[in-house]
């Protein structure tokens, strides 16, 4: 399997991790902190605001089996990436929507994705391409949707939209 990596932030992690999981080609999604000027943040320091970090995920795939353009679309497709710093009930830079590419070809791709992504929202597309120190999360957050995520107020309601979506626009991607 050949191996790449893409990093998105598109407001709470436990819920752009839980899409992710979902497609075919797919191989982890970690989630994490990037964009930041901490070092070795924690959950409640990214939260207070202070250190500019989003939360994110990293996403490890096989380019043979999903492109970084399709996850690109699916990123853009289950959040919406006319809200800044935001996430509906998510407030604050911790939840901005963001690209953070690898190299030249994934920026170039971003930028092809925002303009993609733009003709089909009114509002103006307000995704930012970004660079960043990767910082994984705390070991309770990471596959958090297929454990206590179940049983989360706030993921039941969040999560089940976003698959959903995911499903109608992407069924031929999925695992």
């Amino acid at each position: 399997m050949a191996a790449d990596t893409a990093i998105f932030a598109g407001g709470c992690f436990w819920c752009t991790e839980a899409v992710f999981k979902s497609l075919a080609g797919v191989s982890d999604v970690e989630s994490g902190y990037i964009g930041g000027s901490v070092d070795n943040p924690t959950y409640k320091a990214v939260c207070s605001g202070t250190t500019g970090h989003a939360e994110a995920i990293r996403i490890g795939f096989d380019p043979d089996v999903i492109s970084y353009d399709d996850l690109l679309d699916v990123h853009f497709a289950t959040h919406d990436p006319t809200q800044l710093n935001r996430q509906g009930n998510d407030i604050g830079t911790q939840y901005r929507t963001a690209i953070f590419p690898l190299n030249e070809a994934q920026e170039a791709s971003a930028r092809a994705a925002i303009t993609r992504a733009q003709a089909n929202h009114a509002a103006p597309i307000v995704t930012t391409i970004e660079q960043g120190q990767w910082w994984p999360a705390e070991e309770y957050h990471q596959d958090y949707w297929v454990g206590e995520g179940q049983g989360n107020p706030y993921c039941l309601a969040v999560i089940p939209p976003k698959l959903a979506k995911l499903r109608k626009g992407f069924a031929d991607r999925l695992a």
